[in-house]
C-alpha cells in the first residue's frame, strides 16, 4: 500500500544519485534520469525502447507513446525534463514536468495542486484563528459574552505606568477660542441687575424710668429688714458650788 501511495503522489518525494552529480551535463542528463532507481521514470516509455535498440533520440519523433525530452538546461545546476504523450510527429500532450537542481530530481506541481494546496493552507490558518479566538471567549448568563486575554493583562501589569504629557495649545487654537468667545458674547450679551439697598429707620422705645423716690424707698426696705433685732439667745447655765 505504501508503494502504491508513492507511485500515485510523487510531489512529496525526491531522488538523487550522488555518483552522477559531478558529471551532469545536457548530453547525459536523460541517461541520469532513466536510472532504474528513479521513481519518476516510466519503464514503458519510448526512451527505453530507443535505448535498448541503441538508436538516437531523433527517432522519438517517429514513434507514438510516452516519452521524455530535455525542455530547458541551465548549466551546471538546473535541468528541466518533460514527460509527454506523442500522438504524431507534430502533436504532443504534456503530462508532467520534472526539475533537477544540483542533481536532486523533483516533480513540478501542476496548477490544480498548487491552488488546492494554497486554499488548504488558507483554510487551515482561518480555522486556527477561529479556534484561538474561541479560547478567549467567555460567557455568563448574568453578564453575557466577553473577551478574556491573559497575556494582555500580564503585559499591562508589567508595563510601567507613564503619565501622558499634555500637549500645549497652539497659537491658532488660542486665537480661535478667543474669536468664538467674542462671537458668543456679541450674540448673547450678559444682563446686569442693579440692586438698590434701602435703609429703614428702626425706632427704639425706651421704657420710662421709675421716679427717684420709689428707688430710694426700695433701697431702704432691704436695709430695714437687715437692721431688725435678732431673737434673744438663751443665757448660759449658772455654775453651782459642789457640796463637800
Amino acid at each position: 500500500m505504501l508503494h502504491l501511495w508513492f507511485t500515485d503522489n510523487l510531489l512529496g518525494i525526491s531522488w538523487v544519485d550522488s555518483g552522477w552529480v559531478p558529471i551532469l551535463n545536457p548530453g547525459n542528463v536523460l541517461d541520469y534520469f532513466s536510472e532504474r532507481s528513479n521513481p519518476f521514470y516510466d519503464r514503458t516509455c519510448n526512451n527505453e525502447v530507443v535505448k535498448m535498440q541503441r538508436l538516437t533520440l531523433e527517432h522519438l519523433n517517429q514513434m507514438v507513446g510516452v516519452e521524455y525530452i530535455l525542455l530547458h538546461a541551465q548549466e551546471p545546476i538546473l535541468y528541466i525534463i518533460r514527460k509527454q504523450q506523442r500522438q504524431s510527429a507534430t502533436q504532443v500532450i504534456p503530462l508532467a514536468d520534472y526539475y533537477i537542481i544540483a542533481g536532486v530530481v523533483y516533480q513540478a506541481p501542476d496548477l490544480g495542486t498548487v491552488i488546492s494546496s494554497r486554499a488548504l493552507s488558507a483554510v487551515h490558518g482561518i480555522q486556527s484563528a477561529f479556534d484561538e479566538a474561541m479560547s478567549y471567549c467567555r460567557y455568563h448568563p448574568s453578564k453575557g459574552y466577553w473577551w478574556h486575554f491573559k497575556d494582555q493583562e500580564e503585559r499591562e501589569k508589567a508595563k510601567p505606568k507613564t503619565k501622558k504629557k499634555e500637549e500645549p495649545s497652539s497659537l491658532f487654537q488660542r486665537h480661535r477660542v478667543d474669536t468664538l468667545l467674542l462671537d458668543l458674547r456679541s450674540k448673547f450679551p450678559p444682563t446686569f441687575y442693579q440692586i438698590t439697598c434701602s435703609c429703614f429707620a428702626v425706632e427704639v422705645k425706651k421704657e420710662p424710668e421709675p421716679p427717684t423716690e420709689v428707688v430710694k424707698q426700695e433701697e431702704r426696705e432691704p436695709a430695714t429688714k437687715s437692721s431688725a433685732p435678732a431673737p434673744p439667745s438663751k443665757p448660759p447655765p449658772e455654775k453651782r458650788a459642789r457640796l463637800q
